[in-house]
């Protein structure tokens, strides 16, 4: 079992030449392992073996990103809920801010709102 990954290497760094040589462009990086059951120093390569076009999704929101939620005044219940989620209340904006990872797990997606209204007069 590989227990460990001491050392990367990016082509053009010292050790790489021969496999630069070898694989070209299509060579990512090296790595050391130890694998300290048996013994072994392991080196190995991360090779590029397609590549396609990729756009990034517009509508991917990392889990970890805080985005701003309405809840209606009255809706008590579902405040307490967005509260006890680490969501915090922002009078001037009269929303509240939650990671988008919590409003996921709470099923507010809808009500997650995509235009910041400017509420200081």
């Amino acid at each position: 079992m590989i227990e460990k990954t001491v050392k990367k290497v990016l082509p053009g760094q010292p050790g790489t030449k021969k496999l630069m040589k070898k694989y070209g462009e299509q060579l990512v990086c090296l790595r050391y392992k130890y694998d300290s059951k048996r013994g072994h120093k392991l080196k190995t390569v991360e090779l590029v073996i397609e590549e396609m076009p990729w756009h990034k999704s517009p509508r991917k929101i990392p889990a970890n990103k805080n985005v701003f939620l309405t809840v209606a005044y009255g809706e008590i219940h579902l405040g307490r809920l967005v509260r006890n989620a680490g969501g915090k209340w922002h009078k001037d904006k009269t929303l509240w801010e939650l990671p988008y990872g919590e409003a996921i797990a709470l099923g507010l997606e809808e009500r997650i709102v995509s235009e910041i209204p400017d509420n200081r007069n």
